[in-house]
């Protein structure tokens, strides 16, 4: 008898203890640093929010957590088309940094982050298309510190689009891209509730560019424009080479032509010279060079189709009739 009630006793007290850990356990509760935690009992908040990180506890069964994040949310829109102050369209891609700066108002006010995004996409893209459209574009591309020269343009060989105005690349900027975004996060930060329990930490510019139609169009004037520079150095390409061959036959007929000169004065030197040596010849025997003239000009001037009619005193023969037969 004593043995059953040890062994009834023993089995009360483990289930005790093993209730004892469940009731505990669905108790306590951690809170990382990086969090803030809500305790919700029948669905309403109880008290303030738990921001201490470390072991916390809560009536088991009938409360419940909710977990909200301490650190930075990001928010990315989705790429608008507005137009700017100078009428053309861009489309802007913003991004933002908030943060949970009270769990509680957060939660009766948009009660997760997909709600905490719909708020920011209603707000923040209200604002950014009033300050883009309201604002000249170069105002929100470049940095109000950026500074180049008219030296350093010609440098980099830059040349202004086809109907830009030629100081449109150096004027100076009243405005510029950081000031247009802090403008941004002052005014998108006034126009959040707060309600919402979130603090808004910076908004940017992600990227800019041309709506698809005028980015066609910009595309086709840089490549109408590079073609038209292109035609142009082509042009004075061919207007130096046809300098270039004018000069070059200009000087080939001038060299040829004092070639030429030089020839005819070596030829008629030359010929002079020879008519010298003939006639000192002619002087020194002049029946010899008769003669040997003569036998010159026999292979030239007779052939086998040769047909002479000359007489027997002809001076042409007058070698030929002098021969005597060797007897």
């Amino acid at each position: 008898m004593r043995t059953l009630i040890k062994q009834s006793i023993g089995a009360l007290l483990l289930i005790a203890v093993i209730a004892a850990a469940i009731i505990l356990k669905s108790a306590a509760f951690a809170v990382d640093q990086a969090e803030q935690v809500v305790v919700l009992q029948f669905g309403k908040p109880v008290g303030e929010p738990v921001t201490e990180p470390g072991l916390h506890f809560k009536v088991p069964f009938i409360q419940e957590l909710r977990r909200f994040d301490k650190r930075l949310i990001v928010w990315d829109g989705d790429p608008n088309q507005v137009p700017t102050r100078g009428r053309e369209f861009i489309s802007v891609d913003a991004t933002a940094r908030c943060r949970i700066v009270d769990a509680l108002q957060f939660l009766k006010s948009v009660r997760d982050e997909a709600g905490a995004q719909s708020r920011l996409d209603d707000i923040i893209d209200s604002v950014v298309r009033d300050n883009i459209s309201s604002t000249e574009l170069t105002e929100i591309v470049r940095s109000k510190d950026w500074k180049v020269s008219e030296n350093e343009l010609e440098r980099l060989d830059v040349v202004p689009l086809e109907n830009t105005a030629p100081d449109e690349l150096t004027e100076s900027i009243r405005l510029g891209r950081e000031m247009l975004t802090r403008n941004i996060l002052k005014e998108a930060s006034k126009s959040m509730p707060e309600k919402y329990g979130i603090e808004l930490v910076d908004v940017r510019i992600k990227r800019l560019n041309y709506i698809t139609s005028v980015r066609l169009q910009v595309f086709q004037r840089m490549i109408s424009e590079r073609q038209r520079i292109a035609e142009q150095f082509r042009s004075q390409g061919e207007g130096e080479a046809s300098r270039i061959e004018g000069d070059t036959s200009r000087e080939l007929a001038q060299i040829r032509s004092e070639a030429q000169r030089k020839a005819e004065i070596v030829r008629g030197e030359a010929d002079a010279e020879a008519m010298r040596i003939y006639n000192e010849a002619f002087a020194t025997d002049a029946g010899f060079f008769s003669f040997l003239r003569t036998l010159e000009s026999y292979p030239k001037t007779l052939t086998e189709r040769t047909v002479l009619i000359l007489g027997t005193d002809s001076d042409y023969l007058q070698f030929l009739n002098s021969i005597h037969p060797v007897e």
